[in-house]
């Protein structure tokens, strides 16, 4: 059975007191066995103090973002190591900012997620289209262009240790979500796709919707067959919000 994962993206918000009054709230209104695991992902400055608040607790920690190569002369870049290093578990890679605001290729992405890999963080790959493209029916095209880099630089097996998240570039922040139906023919046709590679890794493979998730809308997402949590944009910065976000996914 798949462990719901719910997952929050702090994005470039926050500072030393925002984070310590955030965490110090998530700490106390998290039950200290969650049936979902819990995720938040601090901008990098952050990481390690928000690190060292979240110890001993059920909270995760990850990161937004990770270079593609191991160390070197990348101003600016931080590694897969240091990520570990600083006490990271997850790193998403793929975000719709990166692609759309940086420019940031399906190949490119594919290299981030190896390197995650390869330094034993979970990577959750980011996927998802833009309204122009849902509109003209190239939802699973783009989908499938998206995913399909990374199964043939990394191969199926890696999804073992790694998460998807679908994201629909159009709900994103925009208070517009996709209908629980349409977030689950995207993920069922993720599935369908992973598995016709490997079938056993298709089906243990944890599939997160992102993408305006509310407290008001999350437990009727997460009832989807095919949806198992939540990458979670501004709702994870109130903690009452992401609170009861995680715990409609381990309902």
């Amino acid at each position: 059975m798949r462990r719901p994962i719910v997952a929050g993206n702090w994005k470039m918000h926050g500072s030393r007191a925002e984070n310590a009054r955030l965490t110090e709230e998530l700490l106390a209104g998290c039950p200290a066995q969650p049936r979902a695991s819990a995720v938040v992902c601090p901008p990098f400055v952050y990481l390690q103090e928000v690190g060292r608040l979240l110890r001993d607790s059920a909270f995760s920690l990850g990161a937004q973002d990770v270079c593609a190569d191991a160390q070197g002369a990348f101003t600016g870049e931080v590694s897969a190591a240091m990520l570990r290093d600083t006490g990271c578990e997850y790193v998403l890679v793929g975000h719709s900012e990166r692609r759309l605001l940086y420019r940031e290729s399906d190949q490119l992405i594919a290299r981030k997620f190896a390197a995650a890999l390869a330094r034993g963080l979970k990577p959750i790959l980011c996927v998802g289209e833009q309204l122009a493209e849902r509109e003209a029916g190239r939802t699973q095209d783009v989908v499938a262009r998206q995913l399909d880099v990374v199964l043939e630089l990394s191969g199926a097996g890696a999804l073992a240790q790694g998460v998807i998240a679908y994201e629909p570039v159009w709900a994103i922040g925009t208070g517009r979500n996709a209908a629980p139906e349409q977030a689950q023919e995207v993920h069922a046709f993720i599935r369908e796709r992973i598995g016709a590679r490997d079938a056993r890794i298709a089906a243990a493979t944890r599939l997160l919707y992102g993408g305006s998730v509310k407290a008001g809308n999350a437990a009727e997402l997460f009832a989807m067959p095919d949806v198992d949590g939540g990458l979670i944009g501004g709702a994870s910065l109130k903690a009452d919000e992401f609170l009861a976000i995680l715990a409609a996914a381990g309902a």
